[in-house]
């Protein structure tokens, strides 16, 4: 074998090998990364039943029930669509009708989604890019509001 082969057969290895390893750490990201949805977009998407993803919205008013200290359904809305939600834990302080809210978890069965993390808006003038927009496109948006 020539200088010139053992050199394109010691490139090509390292590039197999380059390819392999990115595959890898493309497949086990594939698990943790999370989507960003709103109530409208999973209505519309029929979303499967235990997907992954972050819900954002509004907190609908009249909505939220405790029925013990640490469960708690609520639904939340984007002005075009409602979700229901169900949460074991405990909710941020901020947590409130009427406010943003960001939950994280996976959509049951029955169409209700199940959190395993909220956050709530850590003050008036604070609203995740994301949930700005989809309230915008919804109409419920005021630019008085918050900055996104």
């Amino acid at each position: 074998m020539t200088r010139k082969g053992r050199r394109l057969l010691l490139i090509s290895g390292a590039l197999g090998v380059l390819a392999v390893a990115a595959g890898l750490v493309l497949f086990a990201l594939s698990d943790t990364i999370v989507f960003f949805r709103s109530p409208s977009e999973i209505a519309a998407e029929r979303t499967a039943p235990g997907t992954r993803l972050r819900l954002g919205g509004l907190v609908k008013d009249g909505s939220v029930v405790k029925s013990d200290n640490t469960h708690v359904r609520f639904v939340v809305t984007d002005g075009g669509g409602d979700l229901a939600v169900n949460y074991v834990g405990l909710l941020p302080d901020l947590f409130r009708e009427g406010q943003g809210v960001i939950a994280e978890g996976t959509m049951a069965p029955d169409g209700t989604f199940t959190a395993d993390s909220v956050l709530a808006k850590h003050d008036e003038n604070y609203m995740p890019k994301e949930v700005a927009d989809a309230l915008k496109k919804q109409g419920v948006w005021k630019e008085g509001e918050g900055k996104p």
